[in-house]
C-alpha cells in the first residue's frame, strides 16, 4: 500500500476516482443486500435520474465492480449484481453503517 497521501498512486485516491461520483457509493450500498433490477435500484435511490443511474453503473460495470445479466425476455429483464470485486466492499460498507450509527 502506498502510503504517501499526495501521491495519485495511493490506495485511497485510487478508490475514490472510482467510488467517489455522486450516487455511485449508493448505488453500491443497494447492490450489497441483493440483485437488483433498474428499476428496483431507482426507487431505492431517491433524486437520481435515469439518465445518472445508467451512466454510473456503467462506469461500475466498466471498473469490474457491478455486474450486468440480460435475460433474453420479452419485456427485457435485466439484473445488476456485485462481482466478487465489487462483494469486497461490504466490509467497508458495514464498517460505515457502523461509524454513522454511533457518531451521527
Amino acid at each position: 500500500m502506498n502510503k504517501d497521501k499526495n501521491n495519485p498512486e495511493c490506495g485511497v485516491m485510487k478508490t475514490m476516482k472510482i467510488m467517489g461520483s455522486k450516487w455511485s457509493m449508493l448505488i453500491l450500498h443497494q447492490l450489497c443486500s441483493n440483485k437488483k433490477r433498474f428499476g428496483e435500484l431507482q426507487r431505492s435511490l431517491p433524486g437520481i435520474s435515469p439518465k445518472t443511474l445508467s451512466e454510473r453503473l456503467k462506469q461500475l460495470e466498466d471498473q469490474g465492480i457491478v455486474n450486468k445479466k440480460i435475460f433474453a425476455e420479452v419485456p427485457l429483464h435485466v439484473e445488476y449484481s456485485l462481482t466478487e470485486k465489487g462483494a469486497s466492499l461490504k466490509d467497508i460498507f458495514a464498517k460505515i453503517g457502523t461509524w454513522g450509527d454511533k457518531n451521527i
